[in-house]
């Protein structure tokens, strides 16, 4: 389950500014680089990503198993034909590299999680958003990567509850409409329920948030940030463009 995890790797001590900084440079490449050769080098990055947080792909790829049908229906669909050869493996292979991109982007995504409190986060988007503008983007953005986290462990209770009652015998459609009301009925419990420990703890729009200082390991990583939107910008500005890039 993807949420904050304390350690003391190389990205847990990274600025939580350095690291959206980097996860906006690397999307912007991605997009920028939807091709054979530029998923090589993007995916050599994020196997760096990975091993400076101390993650193994395979857990946070389970973490994910929610957006990867629609990953794979996507290729899938678009190269459906309605007659021979049944399936174009032109019209599907950009598709497929779309989806390969948006993975890509999501385990970097992961790592961010996983590395970075809540309290950073909004201590970071607030420095970036100053106001009540930061102040409410802060708060939205706490919010979620506290409370998403529970709503996911409720959804997996209801589901374990089901099976351990035999619902794996019950229809499909059943099954979803159990899970899905169980897990709003939930939701809405723990809405009221935040709601009264904000005002009971004295819930302040600006708070005493952590200092943010940028430290050594920050600097290459923002150079390579740099590089990355330079790598994303080559082919708009109408330089040469890098042979299969």
């Amino acid at each position: 389950m993807l949420r904050y995890e304390p350690g003391t790797t190389l990205v847990h001590d990274l600025d939580p500014r350095t690291k959206l900084a980097f996860q906006v440079a690397f999307t912007a490449a991605a997009f920028a680089h939807t091709t054979p050769r530029g998923l090589v080098v993007l995916t050599g990055i994020v196997g760096g990503v990975l091993l400076a947080a101390r993650l193994r792909p395979r857990s946070v790829v389970a973490d994910l198993r929610f957006v990867l049908p629609f990953l794979v229906a996507a290729p899938l669909l678009e190269g459906l034909t309605l007659g021979s050869p049944w399936f174009s493996l032109a019209e599907a292979r950009f598709p497929a590299l779309a989806s390969y991109r948006v993975l890509l982007v999501l385990l970097v995504s992961a790592a961010y999680v996983t590395t970075t409190p809540s309290r950073e986060s909004r201590a970071a988007i607030q420095w970036l958003v100053p106001g009540r503008p930061g102040q409410f983007l802060g708060v939205g953005v706490g919010l979620v990567f506290r409370f998403l986290p529970v709503l996911q462990r409720d959804a997996a209770r209801a589901r374990e509850a089901m099976r351990a009652r035999l619902g794996e015998a019950r229809p499909l459609t059943e099954r979803m409409r159990i899970v899905a009301t169980t897990g709003l009925r939930r939701a809405f419990d723990r809405s009221d329920t935040l709601a009264f420990a904000l005002g009971a703890r004295c819930f302040a729009w600006n708070p005493t948030l952590p200092r943010l200082a940028l430290g050594r390991t920050d600097v290459p990583v923002l150079a390579g940030c740099v590089a990355l939107v330079g790598w994303a910008l080559w082919p708009l500005v109408g330089w040469p463009p890098v042979p299969g890039a």
